[in-house]
């Protein structure tokens, strides 16, 4: 039976907003038993009160993924509360960052910590649960950033992004190897989606150096901004991580051909030397790879 089925578990991060709250939606719309982990309380109360009221069963609980003693308590609750854990969403993320010479080392800790460790967290405390019940699947959250940098001036979301998919291929080999695929790992890989990335400042801590982005990053985000009215749904996004754990698939690409695009770019740039954004002196040589 597919972890996406009735009567399952899903713990998804990051739950109150975005893709992490269409996640959660999208699970107990399969009549799944769902636990929403937040660091914002109050929007985490609304999304666990608006699964309720359409007939979920689905309880919160707020968590700073970033520490170990959160995501820790996290699977205790889910445990204590349901009894099983089935799906696990490590999605929850932050952005941040400015030219890399000036980034503080707090925003370094900062983003890493929510982004990157906030996975292996996840993967530490829920994987020996799923592999006790030798069934189960986890789905980290990954970025287009993680196929071909980034031009942004976002080196600590770009670092945290790639960290997520290297642990994440890790963990496929490891788990194929050991568990025949009866616990699996995807990655999810979104393009640009209407969440509220873009305004990670709400959540960070009240001591952060403050920075301020580059004129390239800012000519960057302007340029998405200037997009976003084509940028995808969350819910859009919940069907693809649905659907790829139901067939096992490892990466869960609801851009599949801007994806192809990224990787491509990716293996130019190893053959010309012509990465997706040419700095002084690169010149565009080849229309392919």
């Amino acid at each position: 039976m597919s972890p996406v089925s009735a009567g399952k578990v899903a713990v998804v991060t990051g739950a109150a907003s975005g893709i992490g709250r269409a996640l959660a939606g999208r699970f107990a719309a399969e009549g799944m038993r769902c636990v929403l982990a937040d660091i914002e309380e109050d929007a985490l109360e609304e999304a666990v009160g608006g699964l309720r009221r359409a007939g979920a069963q689905a309880i919160g609980v707020r968590t700073d993924v970033s520490r170990a003693a959160d995501v820790q308590a996290l699977a205790d609750a889910a445990i204590a509360e349901f009894g099983a854990v089935h799906v696990l969403c490590n999605n929850a993320g932050v952005g941040g960052g400015t030219d890399f010479a000036k980034i503080p080392l707090d925003v370094w800790e900062w983003v890493l910590g929510v982004n990157l460790w906030g996975v292996i967290h996840g993967c530490r405390s829920f994987l020996p649960l799923l592999l006790a019940q030798d069934e189960g699947h986890i789905v980290n959250t990954s970025s287009m950033a993680a196929l071909n940098g980034h031009p942004l001036g976002l080196a600590p979301y770009t670092v945290s992004k790639f960290g997520v998919l290297g642990l994440s291929q890790n963990l496929h080999f490891e788990l194929a190897a050991t568990t025949g695929g009866r616990v699996g790992v995807s990655v999810l890989i979104p393009g640009l989606t209407r969440t509220r990335i873009f305004e990670s400042i709400r959540n960070q801590p009240k001591d952060l150096t403050a920075t301020e982005p580059s004129s390239f990053r800012r000519s960057s985000v302007a340029a998405l901004e200037g997009a976003w009215d084509n940028a995808m749904q969350p819910e859009q996004v919940a069907d693809v991580v649905a659907a790829a754990i139901r067939e096992q698939r490892f990466y869960a690409l609801p851009c599949p051909d801007e994806a192809f695009d990224m990787a491509g770019q990716q293996l130019r740039w190893m053959r010309t030397n012509e990465p997706l954004v040419p700095g002084p002196g690169v010149a565009r040589t080849a229309d392919s790879f």
